[in-house]
């Protein structure tokens, strides 16, 4: 029988997806929880934060995804060529029907890993400059403060507080982290900020000098202060700091971007602070060989003035010539103050013989007579000045009463004044039925104007007065 002649079949038929989604349950099921070992490949950290990966070994491969929530909780960076142990779920990529591993986390698989990826790190440090010496902060010869990083149990806090109390008794700051697994880099970093971000008149001092400090371990155990952050947050503090991680033999990454590398925490202490003994016996020391150098240097010009001395001549020598120029003046002082006495009484007897009482005298009499003449001349010039003034006075009289407009009118002549009191000058100013007061040279009327009122004829003009001879002007002389 051929197949053309086979009944069909009664299986069911899957579409693609159906048996893609299906197998990818059947994995999710069988494998939800698995723990992998291998080296790291094809390593991708992709921009929306997820990283893709290959695991390997020398036999087979298999995808790897770690999904943007699950990257920052691994204890390691991805990289590659890296031998690792992951843990997390086997699933499938439907879309290219592929079956990948989902990392939830990862953790180096031996030493040698931990080492490599240790000296990846290093080269990158060390190309950026972080090692450099030139930028390594010198260490306070006489820190005022110490800060110190560290765990605050165990014997590391203790043998350094023992050890600085013993050398140099000075104000010590503990900021306590942990030292050691996950989040041990981070409270480090931490600790590390926020000394650097103290202030010298804050309720806390500044300190002047940082230790870090932590016991031997394994590689494992120290692996947190390998971080790249925590080296990185080292090299950007500005206070000088001690890296005192584990025994001699143990070396981390801050130990190179560090100031000053300690080989054990009580090194440190011993490296951060002075010997308060050895600097009162230094200073005991300048003091004596101060009073010694001063005591040599006092001798030497001592010989120096004595071997001078003795070429110069003695002061009893010296003082004997200008003693005796002395005597000379002296001896001579009195002779010529007598001389000079002498001579200014001549001069002062020449000067007042011609000074003679009588020539006072007659200098008086012209300057007396000269003021009588003066009194004469004032007591005749006075009166004459007087009568002028009268004079005047009583031309200036009658012509204030010839200008006076309130004053009696002369025969003839009338003065109109309104009720007011106001005076009228014109005829036409006056309205009729107003009445007026009418003022004479002997009494004075109350009228009353009648009619429309109109223009006054003109007055006929008044004789003009007789011309007064003028004044003869007197001559009242001169007082001065």
């Amino acid at each position: 029988m051929t197949d053309s002649d086979a009944a069909p079949s009664n299986a069911q038929a899957y579409s693609v997806s159906e048996l893609a989604f299906a197998l990818k349950r059947t994995l999710e099921d069988a494998y939800g929880f698995v723990r992998l070992r291998g080296e790291l490949s094809k390593v991708t950290h992709h921009s929306s934060g997820h990283v893709y990966l290959t695991i390997k070994d020398d036999k087979a491969a298999i995808d790897g995804v770690v999904w943007k929530g699950s990257v920052r909780n691994l204890s390691i960076r991805p990289e590659q060529g890296m031998e690792v142990i992951v843990t997390g779920r086997i699933t499938t990529f439907p879309a290219g029907s592929r079956y990948q591993i989902v990392i939830e986390t990862m953790e180096a698989a031996g030493v040698g890993a931990l080492l490599a990826q240790l000296e990846r790190l290093k080269q990158k440090l060390h190309a950026e400059g972080l090692f450099a010496a030139e930028r390594k902060r010198r260490l306070p010869s006489m820190p005022a403060v110490v800060g110190v990083i560290t765990s605050p149990t165990g014997a590391v806090i203790r043998d350094i507080l023992h050890r600085i109390r013993d050398r140099w008794p000075c104000r010590v700051i503990v900021w306590p982290v942990i030292v050691q697994g996950e989040g041990a880099a981070a409270q480090v970093a931490g600790a590390i900020r926020g000394f650097n971000a103290m202030t010298a008149d804050g309720p806390i001092p500044r300190p002047d000098i940082l230790i870090v400090a932590r016991g031997g371990g394994s590689v494992e155990d120290l692996w947190a202060f390998n971080d790249e952050t925590l080296a990185r947050t080292v090299a950007e503090g500005t206070i000088p700091l001690i890296s005192a991680v584990g025994h001699e033999t143990d070396t981390t990454l801050i130990d190179y971007v560090s100031d000053r590398r300690a080989p054990t925490p009580t090194a440190a202490a011993e490296m951060a602070t002075p010997v308060l003994a050895e600097l009162k016996a230094a200073v005991s020391d300048y003091d004596r060989r101060l009073n010694q150098s001063g005591a040599r240097a006092i001798e030497g010009r001592r010989d120096r003035l004595n071997a001078a001395a003795r070429g110069l001549p003695r002061p009893a020598d010296i003082l004997a010539l200008a003693g005796q120029r002395l005597d000379y003046a002296s001896s001579h002082l009195t002779m010529g103050l007598r001389r000079n006495v002498d001579l200014h009484a001549r001069h002062l007897a020449q000067i007042a013989a011609p000074l003679r009482p009588a020539l006072l005298g007659s200098r008086n009499d012209q300057l007396r007579g000269r003021l009588d003449q003066l009194n004469l001349r004032l007591n005749a010039a006075i009166p004459r000045r007087l009568e002028a003034e009268q004079i005047r006075l009583a031309s200036l009289d009658k012509l204030r009463q010839t200008l006076n407009p309130k004053r009696p009118p002369r025969p003839g002549f009338v003065l109109v004044t309104r009720a007011d009191g106001s005076t009228v000058g014109n005829g036409a100013d006056l309205a009729s039925g107003e009445t007026v007061r009418l003022m004479f040279e002997d009494a004075t009327r109350e009228a009353v104007i009648d009619g429309d009122g109109g223009v006054a004829p003109p007055p006929p003009p008044a004789p003009k007065p007789a011309k007064r001879p003028p004044t003869p002007p007197t001559d009242q002389g001169d007082l001065f």
